[in-house]
């Protein structure tokens, strides 16, 4: 018997657990549903009327009575409204739409899909958690979703800094019919997507490039100087072509004047250098040097791989980072994107002797070297020139540095006081060493480019194609 009382009291023990389990999870569940809650601005200006009307009972009687029905028929209203908002347990159901990675400084799509599944007609402020990096602290919508429907949100987010980015939830806030009582969704849809360098800018220039119309983006166009060695076809005189190509025996045989026609020499190496050190931390328009430099070196390495020459890509700082030899295989542009999307600047000096060393001992052949850098004093150039020396005379070496736009801001501006004109002189004097430093690599037989950062890109496909329609390549 005494066994028995005892597993008879064990379950009932485990039964009265069980229970207050349960009224835990309710209670619980109660509680969070109440912090969703929320009432509208007009209750409290009902609510402070009634408080009026209260006061004013002290005086006047009917005062009194007018007041106390005033808040009773509010307190149904704000009920009614209420077990309206809560009839369904997920009455506002939403999803966040978004591309598998995101580009940088480009203009990406996010959507957002609201379903109203409550019998009446709602309207919605919609708060979506973005990510810290886009610094956006005040982005919300607001809809009017019909009963049983849905509708989308569509909005462009434009990431500045490569990396991963995180979307928390979609919060959703839902007035009720009678106007009276809020109540706040908050939606768990947190994703990750990692933000790329910009392939959106690398896929226009590609289209271009295939449907010759490069022009459309600034890419100038080059007058060829005599012709490559590589023989394409033979084909007929058009007025214009270069008469020295003509093909006589062709052209007895045919009957009608016949020219060789060449092509620019193909599988040439063009490899993209770029320094992560200090210098390239400085920052324009909300991106680093650094960004750009990546974006371009991007850009580029698709370019010459369209126009058949194959590319590789070597990153240093104080010492050699990442290094893809050249070529011209279907996956090289995912190497080189999955390579750049990882590189980040380091605050030392830039070590160019190392980056001889590896560009002598591993690339073999003779290519164009494009490095990407920054130097703000001409004596900071005059340091490196023995190692670019070295680099240019196995290979063209082609240093692309940058302008400083807000000094050319100062240099523009007008002087009203003796500081201002002390400013504007020292602007002016960097402006020039950046010339100067143009001159210094001219004179010691290396190429250069002076841009913009916004003018990369196009300025350095530029300086590819000249360069290859010269033949200097």
């Amino acid at each position: 018997m005494k066994t028995k009382l005892l597993n008879r009291s064990s379950t009932g023990w485990k039964s009265r657990g069980s229970l207050e389990k349960k009224a835990e999870s309710i209670s619980y569940s109660l509680f969070t549903d109440l912090k969703s809650f929320y009432l509208n601005k007009i209750v409290y200006y009902i609510g402070g009327v009634c408080s009026v009307l209260y006061m004013a009972g002290y005086f006047f009687h009917p005062f009194y009575s007018i007041a106390s029905l005033l808040l009773l028929l509010l307190l149904i209203a704000v009920l009614a409204d209420l077990a309206l908002l809560y009839s369904k347990k997920s009455g506002i159901v939403a999803t966040r739409q978004l591309p598998e990675r995101l580009s940088i400084s480009d203009e990406n799509p996010v959507s957002l899909f609201i379903s109203n599944r409550y019998n009446f007609p709602v309207n919605a402020l919609i708060i979506d958690e973005l990510p810290v990096q886009l610094q956006i602290r005040d982005w919300k919508r607001i809809i009017q979703i019909p009963a049983l429907m849905s509708e989308t949100i569509s909005y462009q987010v434009k990431p500045l800094t490569r990396g991963a980015y995180t979307f928390d939830n979609i919060n959703v806030i839902v007035t009720g019919p009678l106007r009276l009582t809020r109540r706040r969704y908050a939606i768990g849809a947190q994703h990750t997507v990692k933000v790329y360098p910009s392939f959106v800018q690398m896929r226009r220039f590609q289209l271009l490039a295939i449907s010759n119309r490069l022009e459309e983006a600034g890419i100038k166009k080059v007058r060829r100087l005599g012709h490559s060695s590589e023989f394409e076809q033979i084909k007929e005189y058009v007025r214009g072509d270069d008469y020295r190509t003509i093909n006589w025996k062709a052209t007895s045989r045919k009957g009608g004047l016949m020219i060789n026609n060449y092509t620019d020499e193909k599988s040439q190496q063009i490899y993209c250098v770029i320094n992560k050190g200090r210098v390239m931390k400085m920052p324009f328009d909300g991106m680093t040097l650094l960004d750009y430099a990546i974006n371009a070196s991007l850009v580029l390495s698709n370019i010459a791989m369209v126009k058949q020459d194959k590319a590789g890509l070597v990153t240093f700082a104080e010492k050699m980072d990442s290094f893809i030899p050249a070529d011209k295989k279907p996956g090289q542009m995912n190497l080189i994107l999955e390579s750049l999307y990882k590189q980040q600047t380091q605050f030392l000096e830039a070590d160019y002797e190392k980056l001889y060393a590896t560009v002598r001992n591993r690339v073999t052949n003779r290519g164009l070297v494009v490095l990407f850098t920054n130097f703000e004093s001409l004596e900071g150039l005059k340091r490196e020139m023995p190692a670019f020396k070295k680099i240019s005379h196995y290979h063209l070496l082609l240093v692309v540095f940058f302008e400083n736009t807000a000094i050319k801001g100062l240099i523009h501006s007008n002087a009203e006081d003796l500081e201002q004109v002390y400013v504007k002189t020292i602007a002016e004097k960097f402006a020039f060493e950046k010339k100067q430093m143009v001159k210094e690599l001219q004179q010691n037989g290396i190429l250069s480019i002076l841009t913009t950062p916004e003018q990369l890109t196009v300025n350095t496909i530029n300086k590819y194609l000249e360069l290859k329609k010269r033949n200097y390549i």
